[in-house]
Protein backbone atom coordinates (compact mmCIF):
# COMPACT_ATOMS: atom_id res chain seq x y z
CA UNK A 1 0.00 0.00 0.00
CA UNK A 2 1.22 3.48 -1.26
CA UNK A 3 1.38 6.31 1.22
CA UNK A 4 -1.43 8.51 -0.97
CA UNK A 5 -3.46 4.83 -0.36
CA UNK A 6 -3.30 4.92 3.13
CA UNK A 7 -3.63 8.52 3.62
CA UNK A 8 -7.29 7.78 1.79
CA UNK A 9 -7.91 4.97 3.55
CA UNK A 10 -7.48 6.99 7.00
CA UNK A 11 -9.49 9.92 5.78
CA UNK A 12 -12.34 7.80 5.36
CA UNK A 13 -12.33 5.71 8.76
CA UNK A 14 -14.36 7.70 11.36
CA UNK A 15 -12.62 8.67 14.60
CA UNK A 16 -13.24 6.09 16.22
CA UNK A 17 -12.39 3.22 14.34
CA UNK A 18 -9.29 5.01 14.11
CA UNK A 19 -8.62 5.34 17.39
CA UNK A 20 -9.39 1.67 17.84
CA UNK A 21 -6.53 0.68 15.06
CA UNK A 22 -4.32 2.74 17.14
CA UNK A 23 -5.04 1.15 19.92
CA UNK A 24 -4.43 -2.40 18.36
CA UNK A 25 -1.21 -1.07 17.01
CA UNK A 26 -0.39 -0.19 20.40
CA UNK A 27 -0.77 -3.07 21.70
CA UNK A 28 0.79 -5.44 19.31
CA UNK A 29 3.79 -3.94 18.44
CA UNK A 30 6.59 -3.05 21.22
CA UNK A 31 8.04 -0.71 18.33
CA UNK A 32 4.96 1.19 18.60
CA UNK A 33 4.70 1.27 22.13
CA UNK A 34 8.25 2.44 22.16
CA UNK A 35 7.69 5.53 20.06
CA UNK A 36 4.85 6.65 21.83
CA UNK A 37 5.94 6.59 25.12
CA UNK A 38 9.10 8.03 23.72
CA UNK A 39 6.49 10.73 21.87
CA UNK A 40 4.57 11.66 25.07
CA UNK A 41 7.76 11.14 27.51
CA UNK A 42 10.43 11.32 26.19
CA UNK A 43 13.31 10.82 28.81
CA UNK A 44 16.25 11.02 26.37
CA UNK A 45 18.88 11.12 28.75
CA UNK A 46 17.29 8.25 30.39
CA UNK A 47 17.43 6.23 27.42
CA UNK A 48 21.27 7.56 26.90
CA UNK A 49 22.15 6.53 30.25
CA UNK A 50 20.99 3.36 29.73
CA UNK A 51 22.47 2.60 26.49
CA UNK A 52 25.73 3.48 28.20
CA UNK A 53 25.45 1.08 31.05
CA UNK A 54 24.94 -1.77 28.54
CA UNK A 55 27.85 -0.73 26.09
CA UNK A 56 30.00 -0.59 28.75
CA UNK A 57 28.80 -3.98 30.55
CA UNK A 58 30.04 -5.08 26.58
CA UNK A 59 33.91 -4.30 27.51
CA UNK A 60 33.78 -4.08 31.52
CA UNK A 61 30.75 -6.76 32.67
CA UNK A 62 30.06 -6.98 36.19
CA UNK A 63 31.18 -9.95 38.54
CA UNK A 64 34.10 -10.53 36.76
CA UNK A 65 32.73 -12.16 33.61
CA UNK A 66 34.22 -12.05 30.70
CA UNK A 67 33.82 -9.33 27.99
CA UNK A 68 31.75 -9.54 25.02
CA UNK A 69 33.08 -6.88 22.61
CA UNK A 70 29.91 -6.90 20.93
CA UNK A 71 29.89 -3.12 18.71
CA UNK A 72 26.34 -4.78 18.29
CA UNK A 73 24.75 -3.86 21.28
CA UNK A 74 25.94 0.27 20.60
CA UNK A 75 24.44 -0.20 17.46
CA UNK A 76 20.87 -1.71 18.33
CA UNK A 77 20.19 1.45 20.66
CA UNK A 78 21.94 3.93 17.77
CA UNK A 79 19.23 2.67 15.19
CA UNK A 80 16.48 2.79 18.14
CA UNK A 81 17.24 6.48 18.95
CA UNK A 82 17.56 7.47 15.45
CA UNK A 83 14.09 5.38 14.57
CA UNK A 84 12.90 7.24 18.03
CA UNK A 85 14.29 10.61 16.61
CA UNK A 86 16.14 10.86 19.78
CA UNK A 87 18.22 14.41 19.87
CA UNK A 88 21.17 14.07 17.74
CA UNK A 89 23.80 15.39 20.39
CA UNK A 90 22.61 12.11 22.66
CA UNK A 91 22.82 10.13 19.49
CA UNK A 92 26.25 11.63 18.48
CA UNK A 93 27.16 11.10 22.88
CA UNK A 94 25.97 7.29 22.81
CA UNK A 95 28.17 6.87 19.78
CA UNK A 96 31.33 8.30 20.44
CA UNK A 97 30.51 6.78 24.17
CA UNK A 98 31.10 3.30 22.50
CA UNK A 99 34.32 3.94 20.80
CA UNK A 100 35.76 5.41 23.93
CA UNK A 101 34.82 2.79 26.37
CA UNK A 102 36.23 0.30 23.59
CA UNK A 103 39.29 2.45 23.61
CA UNK A 104 39.97 2.07 27.86
CA UNK A 105 39.59 -1.83 27.05
CA UNK A 106 41.91 -1.80 24.54
CA UNK A 107 44.38 0.37 26.71
CA UNK A 108 44.53 -2.40 29.40
CA UNK A 109 44.19 -5.27 26.57
CA UNK A 110 45.86 -6.32 23.67
CA UNK A 111 43.17 -6.86 21.15
CA UNK A 112 44.29 -10.04 18.12
CA UNK A 113 41.33 -9.57 16.49
CA UNK A 114 41.23 -7.28 13.15
CA UNK A 115 37.13 -7.26 13.26
CA UNK A 116 37.69 -5.66 16.30
CA UNK A 117 39.85 -2.69 15.27
CA UNK A 118 37.25 -2.29 11.74
CA UNK A 119 34.19 -2.35 13.78
CA UNK A 120 35.67 0.60 16.05
CA UNK A 121 36.52 1.88 12.70
CA UNK A 122 33.01 1.76 10.97
CA UNK A 123 32.23 3.32 14.53
CA UNK A 124 34.32 6.50 13.78
CA UNK A 125 33.14 7.31 10.51
CA UNK A 126 29.39 6.79 11.19
CA UNK A 127 30.26 9.02 14.02
CA UNK A 128 31.79 11.52 11.90
CA UNK A 129 29.27 11.74 8.91
CA UNK A 130 26.09 11.59 11.77
CA UNK A 131 27.70 15.02 13.15
CA UNK A 132 28.47 16.41 10.24
CA UNK A 133 25.59 15.74 8.31
CA UNK A 134 23.16 17.73 11.75
CA UNK A 135 25.38 19.94 11.94
CA UNK A 136 27.22 19.39 15.19
CA UNK A 137 30.40 18.81 14.10
CA UNK A 138 31.88 21.54 16.31
CA UNK A 139 30.43 20.28 19.34
CA UNK A 140 32.10 17.01 19.19
CA UNK A 141 35.36 18.19 17.32
CA UNK A 142 37.69 17.89 20.89
CA UNK A 143 35.63 14.10 21.58
CA UNK A 144 36.17 12.90 17.93
CA UNK A 145 40.05 14.45 17.93
CA UNK A 146 40.54 12.80 21.23
CA UNK A 147 39.54 9.39 19.72
CA UNK A 148 41.71 9.98 16.80
CA UNK A 149 44.66 10.89 19.10
CA UNK A 150 44.15 7.53 21.00
CA UNK A 151 44.43 5.33 18.29
CA UNK A 152 47.36 6.70 17.49
CA UNK A 153 48.87 6.33 21.05
CA UNK A 154 47.53 2.98 21.64
CA UNK A 155 49.12 1.99 17.48
CA UNK A 156 45.95 0.41 16.33
CA UNK A 157 46.46 -1.52 13.43
CA UNK A 158 43.96 0.77 10.89
CA UNK A 159 45.32 4.38 12.77
CA UNK A 160 46.49 5.54 8.87
CA UNK A 161 42.36 4.77 8.12
CA UNK A 162 41.25 7.11 11.31
CA UNK A 163 43.73 9.74 9.92
CA UNK A 164 41.95 9.58 6.72
CA UNK A 165 38.53 9.95 8.10
CA UNK A 166 39.51 12.86 10.95
CA UNK A 167 41.49 14.88 8.31
CA UNK A 168 38.27 14.63 6.16
CA UNK A 169 36.30 15.66 9.57
CA UNK A 170 38.07 18.84 10.36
Amino acid sequence: MSKRDLKKYLASLPKEELEEQLLSLYEKFTDVKAYYNFVFNPKEDKLADEAKVKISAEYFPPRGKRPKLRRSTAQKYIKHFLTLGVDPFVVADVMLFNIETAQKYSARREMRYGTFYKSMLNSYKQVADYATANGIAGDFKDRIAAVYKETMRQHWENRKEFERIYDNFE
